[in-house]
C-alpha cells in the first residue's frame, strides 16, 4: 500500500531544501501506479448519417478493462464521431482480414453487426469480446487526442483463437500501412520482408490473404510517394 505521507514528503522535500526538483509528479505516480497496457483491437463508431465506421485502435487499458484511453488523430473519422456521439464499441478479435482492411479503408465484404443495448453503437458479430464505451473526458488540444472512456457494458461472443505469429505479423503490417506517408520506404520494406517470413511459416489462408492485401496496399502507397 502507498504511504501517502511518504509520497507527500518525497514531493515536498526538494522544494523545501532549495535543491533541484528531482521528482516530477508524473514520475512519482508512474513509479507507484500500474503501467497501462496497449490493447490492439477494432473500434466501431457511428457516422453522422447513421452508418458504422470501423477502425483499428490500440487504447491504453487498465488491468480490469474498466477504463480505456483512446488516442485518435483529430483528422480521423473516429475522432469526429467520438466527439459528436461520445459513444463507441471496442472489440477484441482474431479476424485479421477485417483488421487489415479497416486499417486502410472499408472492409469488404462489410462485417455483420448488431446493435448494442447500453449505448447507441454497433457490435461486430464475429468479435471475440466487446466493450461498450462512453466518453468521460476529451482532450483535443493536440493533433493526437486523448479520450478517456468508461465501460458501460461488455460481452463475449466466441473464444479467442490463440497466439499465432502470422496474426501478429499482419497486425504489425497493418500499423506500417497507416504510416507510409512519413516512415522511410526502406524501413517499411525491410519490416515487411521480416513479417513475410513469419507469415509463410505460420499463416493459414485468412492470414495469408490479409498479409497479401497489405503488401499490395503498401507497394502502391510507396509508388505514389515517389511520384
Amino acid at each position: 500500500m502507498i504511504n501517502f505521507m511518504s509520497l507527500t514528503h518525497m514531493l515536498a522535500y526538494p522544494l523545501v531544501c532549495g535543491s533541484p526538483l528531482r521528482y516530477s509528479l508524473i514520475h512519482v505516480l508512474t513509479y507507484f501506479l500500474p503501467r497501462p497496457v496497449i490493447l490492439e483491437g477494432i473500434l466501431t463508431t457511428l457516422n453522422q448519417d447513421g452508418s458504422t465506421n470501423i477502425s483499428p485502435m490500440g487504447p491504453a487499458v487498465d488491468e480490469q478493462l474498466s477504463r480505456f484511453l483512446l488516442k485518435p488523430f483529430r483528422s480521423s473519422t473516429t475522432y469526429r464521431n467520438l466527439k459528436r456521439t461520445h459513444q463507441a464499441v471496442f472489440h477484441i478479435t482474431d479476424n485479421v482480414e477485417v483488421l487489415a482492411q479497416a486499417a486502410v479503408g472499408t472492409p469488404e465484404p462489410f462485417p455483420q453487426l448488431r446493435d448494442a443495448e447500453e449505448i447507441e453503437g454497433r457490435i461486430l458479430a464475429d468479435a471475440c469480446r466487446w466493450f461498450a464505451l462512453r466518453v468521460r473526458s476529451l482532450d483535443d488540444q493536440h493533433e493526437r487526442t486523448e479520450i478517456e472512456c468508461q465501460v458501460l457494458d461488455s460481452g463475449t461472443i466466441r473464444d479467442f483463437f490463440g497466439f499465432n505469429r502470422a496474426k501478429h505479423a499482419v497486425l504489425e503490417a497493418a500499423i506500417l500501412a497507416t504510416r507510409t506517408d512519413y516512415l522511410p520506404a526502406n524501413h517499411i520494406l525491410s519490416e515487411m520482408e521480416r513479417f513475410e517470413v513469419i507469415v509463410q511459416k505460420t499463416a493459414g489462408d485468412a492470414e495469408q490473404r490479409a498479409f497479401d492485401f497489405l503488401k499490395d496496399y503498401i507497394r502502391g502507397a510507396l509508388i505514389k510517394k515517389v511520384k
